[in-house]
């Protein structure tokens, strides 16, 4: 451990229900906020669910070739648009990115569900009009790795670049590999996350299909409910965030903002059931575990919580169980960020450890909304609920589960010389 390098935080990308721009997605989740709404990209008038927390009004601005865009996949136009603002906010200027070393520098951005778009329309094409009109793109539209290699080739970074695709837990994978990458010393500087963009026809008909997401369209900004036992299934929400991370000595020569330190992270898998983790979320315990281990801090050190949470009663009381397990309770504050945005998939992870990084650099930690009527098993957990807190993070931990039994915790703290 002795031969690692640090790894700090220096700058972010969103795209979001709430915009693009990080301090206004932190902004909007202090607030307590609402992004879900109703569905008004394509009629879903006979679907049971008919909200999401869909990207409005996305632009790509001066981030992406303007025919370019007319072309790729939203989940791509993402990507792209996340990984720029990410290096912007970090202090670079895109005209000039000549001080990294580009074969040093490298990205790490997975998606869950890839070019969900570009399939389907394709797969209408082919049936209505033959092979031959098949866009002979629509193979590189629809591969997980083309958000991130297609990012690669307007900025030029040439060190490691490839994509994980893990559900739910995508981004997180993707930020804990980024990190052993700089920790190893094969990269100075990489670009991590993850990108979704699957609410379309398709994509909400298959998990209508699941019956795991919420119906309730008389009321969508009240339907994602973490550890509320009026939960009705999940929210699906949409997007994408990139987290710039730098070995601390790489940011500290250039002198960069540093809003938190990545201390360490694990993975693993429950080997279970498709949806369902293990009882009594034994494998999600030991992946927190596993985390503290090789972030090298005592479980006792951690004070803040950003959950998984979905809304599901399987998954919301296995991660509860294992909290209760591993951390000490009477120092420990939970939020569950999914009950504003909803659940983005592949892309929850990084915008969940976004929000995680924003509580610690800003001292200021978002509610959890629509928790009126919690789960008797959140007894003794303090959930931040209704209003921000005004909390110094000591130690931080940001989970994320997919289907298939896929884990991960991310460990953040604040910087310290």
């Amino acid at each position: 451990m002795k031969d690692r390098k640090r790894v700090v935080v220096t700058g972010m990308g969103v795209v979001s229900c709430f915009g693009t721009d990080v301090d206004q997605f932190y902004d909007s989740l202090l607030e307590g906020k609402s992004g879900i709404g109703p569905i008004e990209a394509f009629d879903c008038s006979e679907y049971p669910t008919r909200f999401a927390g869909s990207v409005q009004n996305f632009d790509t601005e001066n981030y992406v070739d303007k025919k370019q865009a007319r072309r790729i996949d939203p989940f791509i136009s993402y990507s792209m648009v996340g990984g720029k603002k990410a290096l912007e906010h970090a202090g670079f200027s895109l005209e000039d990115l000549s001080a990294i070393d580009k074969k040093k520098a490298g990205i790490l951005i997975g998606s869950g569900m890839g070019g969900m778009k570009s399939f389907s329309d394709g797969v209408v094409t082919l049936q209505e009009k033959g092979f031959r009109r098949l866009s002979p793109f629509f193979v590189p539209y629809i591969i997980t790795n083309m958000g991130g290699a297609l990012l690669a080739i307007d900025v030029g970074f040439e060190g490691p670049n490839y994509s994980i695709s893990t559900a739910c837990a995508t981004s997180s994978y993707c930020i804990y590999q980024a990190a052993e990458h700089i920790r190893r010393g094969d990269a100075d500087i990489m670009l991590c996350g993850g990108s979704e963009a699957s609410i379309t026809p398709i994509g909400l008909a298959g998990f209508v299909a699941c019956k795991a997401l919420s119906t309730r369209n008389e009321d969508p900004q009240k339907a994602s409910r973490p550890w509320d036992k009026d939960r009705d299934g999940f929210v699906m929400g949409e997007g994408c965030g990139v987290i710039v991370l730098e070995s601390l000595e790489h940011a500290l020569k250039r002198k960069a903002p540093i809003y938190a330190e990545y201390l360490g992270g694990a993975t693993n898998c429950d080997a279970n059931h498709i949806t369902d983790p293990k009882e009594g979320g034994v494998g999600i315990a030991q992946c927190m575990e596993l985390a503290l281990q090789d972030a090298g801090v005592s479980r006792d050190r951690v004070n803040y919580l950003n959950a998984h949470a979905t809304s599901t009663l399987a998954g919301d009381l296995a991660e509860v169980a294992a909290v209760k397990k591993v951390f000490d309770l009477s120092k420990l504050k939970m939020n569950a960020t999914k009950s504003m945005i909803g659940h983005c998939l592949g892309a929850a992870g990084v915008l969940e450890s976004i929000a995680t990084i924003m509580g610690i650099h800003r001292k200021r930690l978002h509610p959890t909304i629509n928790v009126e009527n919690p789960e008797p098993e959140l007894e003794g957990i303090d959930i931040i609920r209704d209003k921000a807190l005004d909390f110094e993070v000591d130690v931080a931990l940001s989970n994320s589960y997919g289907f298939g039994g896929h884990n991960a915790s991310l460990v953040f703290a604040p910087y310290k010389k």
